[in-house]
């Protein structure tokens, strides 16, 4: 009993020294510079999911991207895409006949992004509800039931996935959750995303995971995070920003009743003559006059006032951009998480809203995504811009028509 007693000792005391050696911290995918492909958005309706032809391959931009189109990003200087899958189908009673095929296709789209040359971030990437469509973000984050059978997605999807090369492939359990949103204080998020990492780590050791904070993975809800509770050095923390909201959203029907009226402000809004911005405010001031809800419009109009004075100079449009790497930084310093664990996961520049007719210039969305780049490589932090195509297009527009180049020429003449 002695020499097993003294075998155990000496075995404990092994494991002590390897665990030290072991680089704290450490995750084992890596990336620096990446691109959001398209997710799933013109798609057919939900009854006709059960039909392969209609839903596969899957995710949809299998069905206009080959690999030669990856390998011209690889070119540009991307290292990875950020691949959106959208979990619903995976939810819906239509797929049951097509569900490992659905599985299939996905590991099949990570290994054709990995023979291009380009890492891939598998992203679960909920969206709203809508039209036949039954299930989105607020069925998964209301209702307990859906909420567990998505917990079952994410571990299914993590068992296709684990075999995968872990310096090739990683997994994002959820874009955006949208919970603790209300004010009222709640931190619900970090309860919920330990659930998921459970069922994920279980079915793949060997992947790093991709987290995330509540609300939008804006910097506020990640700082509420305590990455202490989540028991993994395997792990890549990611936020989003797209800060200041009024000059990257402009005209976007989907982003609120405020949001829609704005369109023609420069980025930044120094980059004409005072009396050019100006008569462009008062367009949009009589936008709202014309066309918003009266109990509406004087609210509207002095929430213009107050966004356009708040970024009416460097130092103010400074601030406004900095604000969330500032919040992620300090996070990561109090935590102990190394920069390089940390990923600007979306930012960019709407083009065009779909059936809005107006664009917005190039010039000035390539300059707001070099400037969001800066920031991010300047923290030490990897980053992927939204997105390849549609509205934030920076490759592709809509109906198969090219995005200016200017945000593209941007991107290679980094490297």
């Amino acid at each position: 009993m002695a020499l097993l007693g003294t075998m155990i000792k000496t075995l404990m005391a092994a494991l002590m020294l390897a665990t030290l050696a072991w680089p704290a911290g450490a995750a084992t995918f890596s990336m620096k510079r990446g691109l959001n492909l398209d997710q799933w958005t013109t798609w057919t309706g939900e009854e006709k999911w059960n039909d392969p032809k209609a839903i596969l391959p899957y995710p949809e931009w299998r069905k206009f991207l080959n690999e030669d189109d990856l390998k011209a990003l690889k070119s540009a200087g991307f290292d990875f895409l950020r691949m959106p899958v959208d979990p619903s189908p995976f939810l819906s009673d239509k797929t049951l006949p097509l569900r490992e095929d659905l599985y299939a296709s996905v590991l099949d789209s990570a290994r054709m992004i990995n023979r291009a040359g380009l890492k891939v971030i598998v992203d679960l990437h909920l969206i709203p509800a809508g039209g036949s469509r039954k299930i989105g973000m607020s069925e998964v984050m209301d209702d307990p039931a859906t909420f567990d059978a998505y917990v079952e997605v994410v571990r299914k999807m993590a068992r296709t996935l684990a075999a995968e090369d872990p310096d090739r492939v990683a997994f994002e359990l959820m874009n955006e959750p949208i919970l603790d949103c209300d004010g009222a204080g709640t931190n619900l998020w970090p309860d919920r995303q330990k659930k998921l990492f459970a069922a994920a780590r279980a079915s793949a050791t060997r992947l790093t995971l991709i987290l995330t904070g509540g609300c939008y993975s804006n910097a506020e809800s990640l700082a509420k995070v305590d990455p202490k509770t989540i028991p993994d050095d395997n792990i890549i923390w990611t936020f989003h920003s797209y800060d200041p909201f009024l000059l990257t959203h402009q005209g976007a029907t989907w982003a609120g009743d405020f949001i829609p009226y704005v369109t023609g402000l420069p980025y930044p809004l120094t980059a004409v003559p005072r009396a050019e911005l100006d008569a462009a405010l008062d367009t949009i001031r009589d936008r709202i006059r014309a066309k918003a809800p009266w109990t509406r419009r004087g609210g509207l109009l002095a929430y213009l006032d107050e966004q356009a004075a708040n970024l009416d100079s460097p130092e103010k449009l400074l601030a406004a951009m900095d604000a969330p790497f500032k919040t992620v930084e300090a996070w990561a310093r109090t935590n102990g998480v190394e920069p390089e664990n940390i990923t600007l996961g979306e930012f960019g520049m709407i083009r065009q809203e779909y059936g809005n007719p107006y664009v917005m210039p190039g010039e000035y969305r390539a300059a707001y995504v070099k400037d969001m780049i800066a920031r991010a490589e300047a923290h030490g932090f990897s980053w992927s811009v939204w997105g390849y195509g549609g509205a934030f297009g920076i490759v592709d527009a809509f109906d198969g028509k090219k995005a200016e180049p200017d945000v593209m020429n941007m991107i290679r003449a980094l490297h």
